[in-house]
């Protein structure tokens, strides 16, 4: 997940500045000014409104509608359609993502998806990663937003294809006169027609702007800090359903850094994922289509590679205060899983080797129905069942 400035970012002019002078990067008054002033005014004029004069049914309902499309527009438009190509829309979702994508003013569709992609590549690298979390909680929530830091400098090498895009570059061109029409204009034109202008404009308006923007800087900052590693170690990411929960989705943060493209960030079916419900909904009605998933064994494998991980720590831990025949115990039977999981994963491979041959040859009139593919599933399976197991021997063992 990824934020950029409302009206552009970083100074051109410091891209040869060494890193070190980073913290002395200018100030974006314009970002300063705009992220100051929102959330005070909302801190004031939102309760005083309310105790005054009270908010309408309808405010209250607008507010929700348009946290909601806004959030959607991000997550589902902004990041899984643009920044990663996880699907692919059609013109009048593109069209609703484009437009309220521009109400949540977290710049244009080229501007954020080119600097989350570059977020993907130099993740935690702290001169590369716009909003490095290893450069702390406020940094990489909103302090890299306020200042131009050289590494928040624009570069659109990575986003060819968005400059291709007919509707990606008509929103950047013109995107602020949309973003006022969206967060002004449209409130109050939303309010007139309920009869409550200002209930709307201030709930519906600021008050979900400011929301909108705090949820999504969680992705950067506390989603790499706070919460669960199943799938890989080798970054910050976390796994995190209380900020799913907020983000529309976007908490699952660990399984998201490792498999980008994939369409869904909840792989599950009980975690909460309403961008990829939203995408699901999109291609039932014919919205959407090529809604790209990873194997379910390359999941196994990740959670699997990271269960040994936790083995080999458990197992120091036991060192310290086991005796040296329960160690080589504990060890026999790490390797023997570790050696169950590698034929697992050859075996897989060989198999889906021969599939693909076959098909090629067109031996084969449907996957599912052959017992390659019913073989295929049982690794799956059993490797589901090894996880459980090295779950257990981890407790056993720490």
């Amino acid at each position: 997940m990824g934020y950029s400035p409302p009206f552009g970012s970083g100074n051109p002019l410091m891209q040869n500045e060494s890193p070190a002078r980073e913290e002395y990067a200018p100030i974006n008054w314009v970002t300063t000014i705009l992220f100051t002033v929102t959330p005070l005014a909302a801190l004031v004029f939102v309760p005083w409104y309310g105790i005054t004069h009270g908010y309408s049914w309808a405010a209250v309902i607008l507010f929700v509608l348009l946290q909601w499309a806004g959030g959607l527009a991000i997550t589902a438009g902004y990041h899984r359609l643009w920044s990663h190509r996880t699907y692919n829309a059609h013109w009048t979702a593109r069209l609703f993502f484009m437009l309220f994508g521009a109400m949540s003013l977290q710049n244009s569709i080229l501007i954020w998806s080119s600097q989350h992609r570059t977020h993907h590549r130099f993740v935690d690298d702290v001169d590369k990663d716009p909003y490095s979390a290893r450069r702390g909680f406020w940094f990489s929530h909103m302090g890299w937003i306020l200042r131009d830091y050289p590494s928040g400098v624009n570069d659109f090498s990575n986003a060819r294809d968005l400059e291709r895009d007919p509707m990606v570059m008509f929103q950047h061109r013109y995107y602020l006169p949309l973003t006022l029409f969206m967060n002004i204009a449209f409130p109050l034109l939303l309010g007139w027609a309920v009869g409550d202008v200002w209930g709307v404009f201030l709930l519906a308006g600021l008050l979900r702007l400011v929301l909108n923007h705090h949820c999504t800087w969680f992705i950067n900052s506390l989603a790499h800090m706070w919460g669960s590693q199943p799938y890989t170690d080798e970054n910050t990411a976390r796994d995190n359903g209380v900020l799913a929960f907020f983000t529309f989705g976007e908490g699952y943060h660990n399984f998201h850094h490792i498999f980008q493209n994939d369409y869904r960030n909840g792989v599950r079916w009980w975690q909460w994922d309403p961008t990829k419900w939203l995408i699901n909904a999109l291609s039932a009605m014919g919205l959407a289509d090529n809604l790209k998933t990873v194997p379910d064994l390359w999941i196994q494998r990740a959670q699997i590679a990271m269960q040994f991980k936790r083995m080999e720590a458990a197992l120091e831990k036991r060192r310290a205060r086991g005796t040296d025949e329960q160690i080589e115990r504990f060890k026999a039977r790490v390797g023997e899983e570790y050696a169950a999981f590698r034929r697992a994963l050859e075996e897989w491979s060989k198999l889906r080797d021969q599939w693909v041959t076959d098909r090629k040859q067109r031996l084969l009139q449907r996957w599912e129905e052959t017992t390659l593919r019913s073989r295929m599933r049982e690794i799956e399976h059993s490797l589901r069942v090894q996880r459980r197991r090295l779950q257990v021997m981890t407790k056993a063992y720490a």
